[in-house]
């Protein structure tokens, strides 16, 4: 069966792996995308004309034209968790199975939460660059971990798993998410307004959708304390970047970190990221080998069982899926 993989060369070595294309090789006609940049629907539909199965990376859109001309497609796979992009109705309707990846990225996302807020309340990055621009150092008072109050908005796996560290780091652990439930009588569970005005440490880690749009805007950063820091390992949708501008700009909360954004692949803006009280990582919070084969292998066990025309893990519309092999 033939298998289009649709991540560039530099996405390929980045985010799929030498393990997982040599696996997905074993086991179907793999064709390569050897271009510089994600494929567009036209482009997409042009790659894809002889192929069975799409493996797309999260850069690379499953419109909703492309289902209908690509008559010999059976299923499109994302090797990521984010499928929004992905028009499943249309996918559906054509009879293609849509497939995506589960979350192997936790325990690096919480890593690098812990990370930002250490530098956040140590000034880590700041003195580093004055260092390095051979300025000297302002020496700033900073903030113990231990004793300061983390609020994670969002209960899912990762915060859960943050919500163990920061315990064992000895903070005092507030979570906020309606549809969760928590039973750990040392994490309290507030709405949250209430998980804004008392965190030293704001973490976003609530799922991205209509609901969720701007959840962090005006309102919200109001009600931060001005010491407290606000980091965002989700999704920019989340947050109202004009007004988080603002609140950084008039010193209303003491700064901010961001591995997520608006910008192209979902990055931080660079107009926000440039800001002097804001750390910005290009969208690296998975971006670990354990993390990336997770997800990367996992596809490959999706395109095993769809060659055998069984429906794997993942599956989001196996109901409507009539272009089994």
């Amino acid at each position: 069966m033939k298998v289009l993989l649709t991540h560039t060369s530099q996405a390929r070595a980045q985010y799929y792996g030498a393990r997982s294309l040599s696996g997905l090789q074993a086991i179907a006609q793999v064709q390569l995308h050897e271009g510089d940049n994600a494929l567009d629907a036209f482009g997409l539909i042009n790659a894809a004309r002889d192929v069975e199965i799409i493996v797309a990376d999260r850069l690379t859109a499953g419109p909703g034209e492309i289902f209908a001309r690509l008559p010999k497609l059976r299923a499109f796979v994302r090797c990521a968790v984010d499928i929004r992009n992905i028009d499943v109705e249309q996918a559906s309707r054509a009879g293609v199975l849509v497939t995506q990846a589960g979350p192997g990225f936790v325990q690096s996302v919480a890593e690098l939460a812990v990370g930002l807020m250490v530098d956040l309340s140590r000034g880590v990055s700041r003195a580093s660059a004055d260092y390095h621009a051979g300025r000297k150092p302002k020496v700033i008072m900073g903030r113990q971990l231990a004793g300061s109050r983390i609020g994670i908005i969002g209960y899912g796996s990762i915060g859960r798993y943050l919500a163990g560290i920061a315990k064992v780091l000895g903070m005092e652990v507030l979570v906020a998410d309606p549809f969760a439930s928590v039973s750990e009588p040392d994490i309290q569970h507030l709405p949250l307004d209430d998980l804004l005005g008392r965190s030293d440490f704001v973490v976003c880690l609530a799922v991205a959708n209509d609901a969720t749009e701007n959840l962090i805007g005006q309102a919200a950063l109001a009600r931060m304390q001005p010491h407290a820091f606000f980091i965002n390992l989700s999704r920019g949708n989340l947050v109202d970047e004009a007004a988080l501008t603002a609140a950084l700009r008039e010193k209303r909360i003491a700064g901010a970190a961001m591995d997520v954004g608006r910008a192209l692949d979902q990055m931080p803006t660079p107009e926000l990221a440039q800001l002097p009280d804001v750390i910005a990582t290009p969208h690296i919070g998975g971006l670990t080998p354990p993390a990336i084969e997770s997800q990367s292998l996992e596809t490959v066990r999706q395109v095993e069982k769809i060659i055998a025309g069984e429906i794997p893990v993942g599956a989001v519309n196996a109901i409507s899926w009539m272009r089994r092999p």
